[in-house]
């Protein structure tokens, strides 16, 4: 995701949202709804997962949406040839929140700490 300035002020701007994420990625492991949950960060209107942050109603700047590694296979995001290897990756990242974020460098996944 560009620079590590780039990256660190990521970070901070993601630093009020990671409890609501980390529950939210705990309801959809704990419901079986996938093992593989993805949370897509963006600031436009998007048809993928379920809003669960709207950057109008709170004071940030990213609206989040919850996915799972099988919509973004559905809809064509992650290849069914690529899924082996994100699985790989993802499971790497043990306590980390997977974080899909569209933003005006492109998209890019990132791992972020669970707790911050």
């Amino acid at each position: 995701m560009g620079t590590p300035e780039q990256f660190g002020q990521f970070q901070k701007e993601m630093k009020p949202y990671i409890k609501a994420l980390a529950q939210a990625a705990g309801i959809i492991l704990e419901q079986d709804i996938s093992s593989f949950p993805i949370f897509v960060v963006h600031q436009h209107t998007l048809d993928i997962g379920i809003n669960i942050v709207d950057r109008e109603k709170v004071e940030g700047n990213w609206s989040v949406n919850a996915s799972t590694l099988e919509e973004f296979v559905t809809k064509q995001i992650i290849a069914p040839e690529k899924v082996e290897d994100f699985k790989m990756v993802y499971k790497n990242s043990g306590e980390k929140l997977c974080l899909f974020v569209l933003s005006e460098l492109g998209a890019n996944f990132i791992f972020l700490p669970k707790e911050n």
